[in-house]
């Protein structure tokens, strides 16, 4: 299963027991359902449990559906309908709908506690939800074809402090959150603490990893500008050696370029330790750069002619 469908799994396990949540819940899903209006109800996913959760939850608010399945040629369909008429008179009445102007906005009174809200979200997020893997990116999104539910979830969510944002994409309203903080949040408020955690543990790795490749640059970058550095040094000495210019050096500059000869591949501070005699890796530097100095103004004059 996808990650998304995980999240709504692990939602549909999760039992609510009081009665004002239960019709929270069951108005959430009736709300983003494919259909809802005076006709009835009728909710389509790919997930079977899903569409077992809403018939289980419409049914502990006595409102009775059905579950039906069609194959497709990429899966199975289940639908849950509400389609008998006093079933339907029944739902509207519970959900305070005027048959005429079924689910234009959402009624606040049937959210009659903090735990009535997590119920609608999470209802709703089972029924028009989605989530990208976290290994990819963070994006949590409600969809809607009506555009004053979207825009009333966007407040309920903004509400409870979740940050969502709104567009409009190929007709369909998008609510989302992008910050994987707030999405750890709303994953847990809804009921899906598993998948919160999950998203913790995709943040501590990808931090580790991110931080142990910018170890790893920074040092490979540091042997590359060590390594250039000594062929550098090491050229310069050479140099010297073959115009004749080494026995005229003073003898802490020969004893440098003698270290730096027998130890090629060290660093600075490295050879300082191999010195017979006490140095800094900061005077062993000063020394050898001299060196290089020397060779390129030797350089310098015999290609001046």
């Amino acid at each position: 299963m996808s990650f998304s469908q995980d999240v709504k799994t692990e939602i549909t396990q999760k039992k609510i027991t009081r009665p004002c949540c239960l019709l929270a819940a069951s108005y959430g899903a009736a709300c983003f359902s494919r259909y809802f209006d005076s006709r009835g109800v009728v909710f389509q996913t790919e997930l079977g449990t899903a569409a077992h959760y809403v018939k289980r939850i419409f049914h502990l608010c006595g409102i009775e559906g059905s579950v039906t399945s069609k194959p497709r040629p990429n899966g199975m369909v289940y639908e849950f309908k509400v389609a008998e008429p006093e079933q339907v008179r029944l739902m509207l009445e519970k959900f305070h709908c005027d048959p005429e102007q079924v689910s234009l906005r959402i009624d606040p009174t049937l959210l009659r506690c903090p735990q009535c809200s997590a119920a609608f979200l999470a209802a709703a997020f089972v029924c028009c939800g989605t989530m990208t893997d976290p290994k990819k990116e963070y994006n949590l999104e409600f969809l809607s074809n009506r555009h004053n539910l979207a825009r009333d979830l966007e407040g309920i969510l903004a509400e409870h402090e979740f940050r969502p944002h709104r567009t409009l994409r190929k007709g369909v309203n998008v609510v989302y959150i992008k910050a994987s903080e707030q999405i750890e949040e709303l994953l847990a408020f809804m009921g899906a603490g598993n998948a919160a955690m999950e998203i913790m543990n995709h943040k501590v790795i990808k931090e580790l990893r991110n931080k142990t490749n910018r170890l790893t640059n920074c040092e490979t970058a540091n042997m590359d500008k060590t390594a250039t550095a000594n062929v550098q040094v090491t050229r310069a000495i050479e140099y010297l050696k073959q115009n004749h210019m080494f026995d005229g050096l003073s003898q802490p500059l020969r004893e440098a370029a003698e270290l730096r000869l027998a130890w090629p591949d060290l660093s600075l501070s490295q050879l300082a330790e191999k010195s017979p005699q006490p140095i800094s890796k900061s005077g062993l530097s000063h020394r050898l750069k001299k060196l290089e100095r020397l060779a390129s103004e030797l350089q310098q004059r015999r290609t001046n002619g």
